[in-house]
């Protein structure tokens, strides 16, 4: 997970992240069935990603649901790992510390051409967190981004003038220039999941999805938001089989 520290306001030309060649084709989108295992998730991740890198294949986001497990990042503490043999634990080349990935929750993998667009890692990051805030924005939840932290938070002024949960996830690599992995946006996964590890190294704060926020919304309804909000920030897409 890469931090995103002097971020453009919401709102601002300083979150899109447009092909710079308005004739560029359209990024696939693709949405999988049932739950995909994360080491063929992976596998398939970078042989895509080194197809998009030699210009034979478009870019592609890829909606997943995964099977309970943990992810450690490259920069994952083995104290923060609180029960490593509840549920699988895979290494992975991402940014960032552990995380948990399970039924409930939207894994966005993106996979985007920085060349196509422009060779900067932050602005990605900082675009990504857009596409987030704007996609809880329809469904009246206010994301927001810290310069300390990554990912995307939400105020719980129930417990407190200065309490907050995580809602979304951001843990991105790139390699020549092409990025994947992505984001994870609780939906409803079991929250109680998140208790066998220190979620990205933040001990302090919590975890929220938007069914505990009070928002009962299907994995279609989010679908639909996450499309039309990423449209907004990185430009047209085309469904897949």
């Amino acid at each position: 997970m890469l931090s995103a520290a002097a971020r453009s306001p919401a709102g601002s030309p300083g979150i899109l992240f447009l092909p710079s060649d308005a004739t560029a084709p359209p990024v696939e989108w693709a949405i999988a069935d049932g739950l995909v295992d994360y080491q063929a998730a992976v596998a398939e991740m970078e042989s895509r990603a080194a197809a998009i890198a030699e210009g034979r294949a478009a870019e592609r986001v890829w909606l997943v649901e995964h099977p309970p497990l943990y992810t450690a990042g490259t920069s994952a503490r083995d104290e923060d790992l609180l029960a490593p043999d509840r549920f699988p634990v895979f290494r992975t080349g991402r940014g960032g510390q552990f995380t948990y990935h399970g039924p409930g929750q939207r894994v966005a993998y993106v996979m985007l051409d920085l060349s196509r667009r422009r060779r900067d890692v932050r602005g990605l990051v900082t675009a990504l967190e857009a596409w987030l805030i704007g996609t809880l924005g329809r469904f009246n939840v206010r994301g927001e981004t810290r310069p300390d932290r990554v990912g995307v938070w939400v105020r719980r002024p129930e417990r407190g003038d200065d309490a907050e949960d995580k809602i979304a996830a951001i843990g991105v690599r790139l390699r020549r220039w092409v990025s994947f992995h992505g984001v994870a946006l609780n939906v409803d996964p079991d929250l109680e999941h998140f208790s066998g590890i220190v979620p990205c190294g933040v001990r302090r704060y919590g975890v929220t999805s938007l069914v505990d926020l009070g928002r009962p919304v299907s994995m279609p309804e989010v679908d639909s938001m996450l499309r039309a909000e990423f449209e907004r920030v990185f430009g047209t897409t085309d469904s897949t089989p």
